[in-house]
């Protein structure tokens, strides 16, 4: 538009308009207001959006330019461009207003800001209901999802619920919130890899993990295990502990007085002596010197046992996770013994009614049903 018809729509005198679109200009002995929409831009990149910035996105919507065009005229990524209209445009009619896209990016600014779990009563009931089940963040917040799939005010990330747990400020954990996470750690810790080398328990021959069948570690067919012991204060009392690889699906071993050969042997007979024929396919443990007598229970059971390679924790990787979990159940330090068979029972079927990410967020006890059924 020229000049003229600028000042006419506006409603201003034309020689006003030339002052404002020249800026500051010398005008006699005063000097021109510059035009009321100039905002002063600082030197060099910001990490939001400024107001002039959104003034130049709400210019270019009405002339209908695109996302992409906005984004490169301001030196922004498009999804940033595309994510400030979306968030920051008026609620009902839609339209991108930039000094109320300012109010409200500026009312959205400041910290700390209150967690979504303590504003939301219901959702705060909800995790602590599935806390109370002793499930996971993550696994909290599928089932929400799954729960309220219409609902996002009742959705949240895994780390809102360990932000929630965490004293803010310092990562540690409230001490009567402790018990809520699995590792009972107040404090997060990395993941380290273990260097030392164990050495063999025993010499009686072993069949070792590398001449496991194929489908064993495809987790193709239910029926092959991995075992180990969970031991308790001094190493005095243990419970035996065996995985599904298919499935998951977890039994515990109860052994009240002694955890050596003889006691495993025994009680490891008379577990997997109780399982159909189609979950008796394969066992695999490490080299601890609890299975001397593994020979002989694949005498009476006809059920091979294979070996780990020595400081390989990982080739048992089901059974590995299933005993950390276990230690929310069973704390390191304590006496195992004082737990009696029924409790153990209690414990192993809440673990399998426990919904797992690895198996599309079904329980071990639903996928094993359908792998039997099918």
């Amino acid at each position: 538009m020229s000049n003229r018809e600028a000042c006419r729509i506006v409603g201003i005198d034309r020689r006003t308009g030339q002052k404002w679109r020249n800026g500051r200009h010398a005008y006699g002995n005063r000097k021109a207001l510059p035009p009321v929409n100039a905002v002063a831009v600082p030197a060099g990149p910001s990490r939001y959006l400024r107001e002039a910035d959104r003034i130049h996105i709400a210019d270019r919507l009405r002339e209908k330019a695109t996302v992409r065009a906005i984004a490169a005229e301001l030196g922004r990524s498009p999804s940033t461009v595309s994510r400030e209209i979306r968030r920051n445009r008026h609620p009902e009619c839609e339209a991108y207003r930039p000094h109320a896209a300012q109010a409200r990016a500026d009312a959205r600014r400041p910290r700390p800001k209150r967690r979504k779990i303590i504003q939301n009563a219901e959702l705060r009931d909800a995790v602590q209901t599935m806390l109370d089940e002793k499930w996971s963040p993550e696994q909290i917040c599928q089932a929400l999802r799954t729960r309220f799939p219409d609902r996002p005010e009742m959705h949240v990330v895994h780390e809102t619920v360990y932000q929630a747990l965490y004293v803010q400020g310092r990562g540690q954990l409230r001490r009567e919130l402790a018990g809520a996470l699995r590792s009972g750690r107040a404090r997060r810790r990395p993941q380290k890899q273990a260097n030392c080398a164990r050495q063999p328990r025993f010499t009686t021959p072993m069949v070792m993990i590398s001449e496991r069948p194929a489908e064993a570690e495809d987790r193709a067919l239910p029926g092959h295990w991995e075992g180990d012991l969970i031991t308790g204060a001094d190493g005095k009392s243990a419970i035996g502990t065996l995985v599904e690889r298919a499935t998951r699906y977890v039994t515990l071993l109860h052994l009240p007085g002694d955890h050596g050969a003889e006691a495993v042997l025994t009680a490891l007979t008379a577990t997997v002596q109780t399982l159909p024929a189609q979950l008796m396919r394969s066992l695999t443990w490490d080299q601890g010197s609890e299975m001397a007598r593994h020979g002989e229970f694949t005498l009476a059971t006809d059920i091979p046992v294979y070996f780990c390679d020595p400081a390989s924790p990982w080739q048992r990787g089901s059974n590995e996770n299933t005993n950390g979990l276990l230690r929310q159940y069973f704390p390191k330090g304590t006496d195992l013994s004082v737990h009696t068979p029924e409790h153990l029972a209690a414990v192993a079927d809440q673990l399998n009614r426990r919904p797992r990410k690895t198996l599309g967020w079904e329980t071990p006890a639903e996928r094993l049903h359908k792998l039997l059924t099918a």
